[in-house]
């Protein structure tokens, strides 16, 4: 893996760590979950043949500090960090944008609000689970989680989490998924780390957030909604397709489920080049 270059820029309340490698247009990569950049590391070197390719930790997360460390988080907040990330690496040009899970979510935000800086944006199962009919459902299950993160702690809040999300509703311990690469799997103990302050802050913050539906299908040929091919039925597919659908937007699938970034990256990459050009 190449080295890249490593930098921190400082945003309201925060400072973001942030790494760069490859040449061409920007590509900016939003990680989601306790992952941070690290998460993008198995299709960066590949992207960056074609893109300066750069990615960074949210506020918050492993490498990026925040000034208050029991700040409430918010989707637009995050939006406007990656726009600063934007305004330092590719001032005065748009770029392309990918957004994963709840860095999807960021990525919506981000182009509703500043379509100028989005060339085209691939939002991989962002859950915006408010565009679903069921949307009163899933507030319950955040409160739910949130309740049992105070009163039981982390793992059996991760278990009902877990149990929301799938496609059954089994209220077993969720499993790890299969078949990790060796650097992923060296890497989940370093994101664990994250786990407290992704289910008690990030989880309430973004599951909340209702994307501006009306201005995303005016901009719906800068947006590629996508999901994993295992994922159908589990929730964050559900709202990604439900958006799809509402925008009239076909959905584009990737390798393995949720997670097929980190467990299929080779395939991952190769769609990602390929949505970036499409007509």
């Amino acid at each position: 893996m190449t080295r890249p270059t490593t930098g921190s820029l400082r945003v309201d309340g925060a400072t973001l760590h942030y790494e760069v490698r490859g040449r061409g247009p920007l590509l900016l990569l939003i990680p989601g979950g306790t992952g941070g950049a690290a998460a993008f590391d198995g299709v960066a070197d590949d992207l960056a043949a074609q893109y300066t390719v750069a990615a960074y930790d949210p506020r918050g997360m492993s490498r990026s500090t925040l000034d208050d460390s029991g700040a409430e988080q918010f989707v637009a907040e995050h939006a406007d960090d990656a726009l600063r990330m934007l305004d330092l690496l590719s001032p005065g040009e748009p770029a392309r944008v990918v957004g994963v899970s709840s860095g999807a979510i960021a990525a919506l935000h981000l182009l509703t609000a500043h379509p100028e800086r989005v060339e085209r944006l691939v939002a991989h199962e962002p859950p915006v689970v408010e565009v679903l009919p069921d949307a009163s459902a899933h507030r319950a299950l955040v409160a739910r989680v949130q309740e049992t993160l105070r009163s039981r702690g982390l793992a059996p809040a991760m278990a009902v989490f877990a149990a929301g999300l799938s496609k059954d509703g089994d209220s077993g311990e969720p499993q790890a998924e299969a078949g990790l690469p060796p650097g992923a799997a060296a890497r989940a103990e370093q994101t664990t780390a994250g786990l407290p302050y992704f289910v008690g802050r990030i989880v309430p913050g973004f599951m909340s957030y209702a994307p501006d539906v009306h201005r995303l299908k005016a901009l719906s040929d800068r947006l590629v909604l996508a999901c994993g091919q295992d994922s159908h039925g589990e929730l964050p597919y559900r709202a990604a397709a439900f958006l799809a659908d509402a925008l009239g937007s076909d959905l584009l699938h990737f390798p393995g489920g949720h997670t097929g970034l980190t467990t299929h990256p080779a395939e991952f990459g190769k769609l990602l080049r390929e949505a970036f050009r499409r007509p």
